[in-house]
């Protein structure tokens, strides 16, 4: 059965599931395989629970005209998202980068709510399950959607751009992140660029930090581009620079068409995000929603009121302490950021818990000592590091094996009157500690 066939089967039974524990009735049950599963040894499971079909790439007895066989399940799972993502004709917008994807993806989706009904990547759904799965959800009501995609292995952008098919998309920055997947900082750039090579190929838009010489570069055949940056510069559209960060970001912006002779006014906005860092997300949201006709009042409504979840830039009041909490991940890109930023932040006493970063293959030692530097030139108050990474260093900071290690240390000195930066890896767990502090 070809995908054709098989997007047909789909339309009437419009729901896949790929969890045998969820198995609606008239569903269509497909089996897909991890390292420690094999979705094709539930597939008769799934049938008995309701499904109305199982797809399968595995033969499995006895045999049952429910059962539809193909060559490989995730493969096809893919393709039915295309094809699926191919009755819609609306502005699909494609983001990867390796930091700030999802915070920008979160801002572009307030930006474009404020005129359109948005479809957005949930959570961190940005592999080849989350994509497609994201690709099902869109519907008659979408006007725009809006798709994060991540990776962490060559090849795995293009893969899901051939899914998704982007209309238009961005590259938030390239950094030194799952260098052991990658093999190197070339190998990022590469990956990242595979969005890059799509728009390209099809002569489609893409919105570029002009600021950052590696996009720049990755961009220059491009040549329909709309650029946004804090350093004037002819070719920017949307203009943008720091206020104050006390804590939170408030910055100002502006559009300007240099061919045109125009120069906007100055525009400023509060937000409730930390982090001068978390001015590039600002702008890439700005100057998407520019280009898709959301009026500037609006925009700056949506950016003024976004609210940051899931430990992503977020400061948090305790009773004892004020939290500035971002672990949900670390790389050494992201964390000199974090460490700047805070070192800019007019605040005090300072107090930082550090977990170290994953993925980093052979430069791991070279990229942590980097961090031990940075927070010696820091020079905050209490400095806390977690993981063995860390430990294998000579640092003049405290440093904990693991996350339990660091809830005893909280419960006998009971940290009070602080602001504390909290980031690492999500494998770290920091994400554990707020509620204690």
């Amino acid at each position: 059965m070809d995908i054709k066939e098989l997007y047909k089967l789909y339309q009437q039974h419009p729901q896949i599931t790929t969890d045998s524990r969820d198995c609606p009735e008239g569903s269509i049950f497909l089996a897909l395989k991890g390292e420690s599963f094999n979705g094709n040894q539930f597939a008769l499971q799934a049938l008995e629970k309701g499904c109305a079909y199982a797809i399968v790439d595995e033969d499995i007895a006895p045999a049952n005209s429910q059962l539809i066989r193909v060559d490989n399940c995730l493969q096809t799972f893919k393709d039915l998202a295309r094809e699926h993502r191919r009755q819609f004709d609306i502005p699909v917008i494609g983001i990867t980068g390796t930091n700030g994807k999802t915070t920008t993806k979160e801002l572009i989706r307030a930006v474009l709510s404020e005129c359109y009904n948005v479809m957005a990547t949930e959570g961190n759904f940005n592999n080849d399950v989350g994509v497609p799965k994201t690709l099902f959800r869109l519907n008659d009501d979408h006007d725009i959607a809006v798709i994060e995609m991540g990776a962490s292995h060559p090849g795995d952008i293009k893969t899901l751009v051939e899914t998704a098919e982007p209309t238009c998309g961005l590259i938030t920055n390239v950094g030194r992140a799952h260098l052991q997947g990658f093999g190197s900082f070339e190998g990022v750039c590469k990956t990242k660029g595979e969005l890059y090579d799509y728009l390209f190929e099809h002569q489609l838009p893409v919105f570029v930090n002009h600021d950052n010489e590696h996009l720049m570069q990755m961009s220059d055949k491009l040549t329909d581009v709309y650029y946004y940056g804090q350093k004037d510069d002819d070719h920017i559209v949307i203009l943008g620079e720091v206020v104050s960060c006390a804590p939170f970001l408030k910055f100002r912006w502006r559009e300007q068409d240099y061919d045109a002779g125009y120069i906007g006014d100055w525009m400023e906005v509060q937000t409730h995000l930390i982090g001068a860092y978390n001015l590039d997300n600002m702008l890439a949201a700005i100057t998407v929603g520019y280009v898709n006709n959301i009026p500037f009042e609006q925009i700056n409504h949506a950016l003024s009121h976004y609210v940051p979840t899931n430990n992503r830039s977020q400061l948090t009041e305790t009773e004892k302490n004020h939290l500035i909490v971002d672990a949900y991940n670390a790389n050494p890109t992201s964390m000199k950021a974090a460490i700047d930023n805070f070192r800019m932040m007019e605040v005090s006493p300072k107090m930082a818990i550090l977990g170290m970063m994953g993925e980093l293959g052979d430069v791991s030692k070279e990229e942590h000592q980097k961090v031990i530097d940075m927070l010696q030139e820091a020079r905050f108050d209490e400095v806390w590091l977690v993981g063995s990474a860390f430990q294998q260093l000579d640092s003049p900071f405290r440093t904990f094996a693991n996350v339990d290690e660091v809830k005893d240390a909280i419960a006998q000195q009971q940290p009070a009157g602080r602001y504390i930066l909290i980031k690492g890896s999500n494998s770290v767990k920091l994400f554990q500690l707020p509620e204690l502090l």
